[in-house]
């Protein structure tokens, strides 16, 4: 029968137990070196693990409930073990971002699916940009589009959201997106068939990508101009709630809970105000990505 005093080994079944870490975890993990046993039994080979380990073993459970890949794991575990918890958080917020990427990714994955089901194959296979070839949104931003402002607007539009998408992207990559975000609104505003909706619509991108970004003063800012575009032109449904969904993560990023929350519920009321359920759906699903905040709807 196993013993458990507080000042002896533990044994690989105790220190699961202890940590929430599985047997096989920890024998993995000893493996790759990222949790090794105080000592190994003679005879028998057993993993043995001091008390004082416990704490580093639910450190590494956490991180990897987070989905924070080993190396990660590594560089986190070793800063704790330092007393370095800045250095945790850092890894942490690193990470974030890194998920919010791929968030975005698959959230726009999930909406191509949904008009591919509902519309067929053809409509959502990629145009052509083969050299010769007539540009496209999707191309280049520039491409074929140098004396069409238009085609210019979107071709910024697309390469932001490309970027948004990006897990590793750098700091080149951030100030690209900023450029890239406030070019395609002001190339919008150049176009002579604009709409208030093509407007707000660009100010909701600048808006979310200095959300990613941390930067809650410009992104406070552009959500309040979504917000002021639809309701100074009688704009609702989706863009109506995007734009509280924008104020409400903005002041998420800003750090203040109570806003957040008051946005969150407005931009709730609005979704149900929304015709399409794609649509619909495609906000209620941002909405439960706002920083911060745990779904209570």
């Amino acid at each position: 029968m196993e013993q458990d005093p507080a000042d002896s080994l533990l044994t690989v079944g105790l220190m699961a137990r202890r940590s929430g870490l599985t047997t096989k975890a920890l024998r993995h993990y000893d493996r790759v070196r990222l949790l090794r046993p105080a000592a190994i039994a003679g005879g028998t080979g057993y993993r043995l693990y001091r008390s004082d380990q416990v704490a580093e073993a639910r450190l590494v459970h956490l991180l990897r409930t987070l989905d924070l890949p080993l190396d990660q794991v590594r560089i986190a575990v070793s800063a704790w073990k330092q007393g370095d918890t800045q250095a945790v958080l850092d890894v942490i917020r690193l990470h974030r971002r890194h998920l919010e990427a791929r968030v975005t990714r698959l959230r726009g994955a999930l909406h191509t699916i949904d008009h591919l089901l509902a519309e067929g194959i053809e409509t959502v296979m990629p145009e052509s940009d083969a050299p010769g070839s007539t540009a496209t949104t999707k191309s280049t931003p520039g491409t074929g589009s140098v004396t069409d402002v238009k085609l210019l607007a979107a071709q910024l539009f697309n390469d932001t959201w490309r970027l948004l998408e990006l897990e590793n992207r750098t700091r080149q990559d951030d100030d690209r997106m900023i450029h890239s975000a406030h070019a395609s609104r002001y190339h919008w505003g150049q176009v002579p068939t604009v709409t208030p909706a093509h407007l707000a619509r660009g100010e909701w991108q600048i808006s979310r990508v200095y959300s990613v970004l941390g930067r809650s003063e410009p992104a406070l800012h552009h959500a309040q101009r979504v917000l002021d575009l639809c309701q100074e032109n009688g704009i609702g449904d989706f863009d109506l709630g995007f734009a509280y969904e924008a104020l409400a993560r903005a002041y998420a990023v800003a750090g203040n809970a109570g806003q957040a929350r008051q946005h969150t519920d407005r931009a709730l009321a609005a979704a149900e105000e929304i015709a399409d359920e794609e649509d619909r759906d495609l906000l209620l699903a941002d909405l439960e990505t706002i920083p911060g905040q745990p779904r209570y709807w």
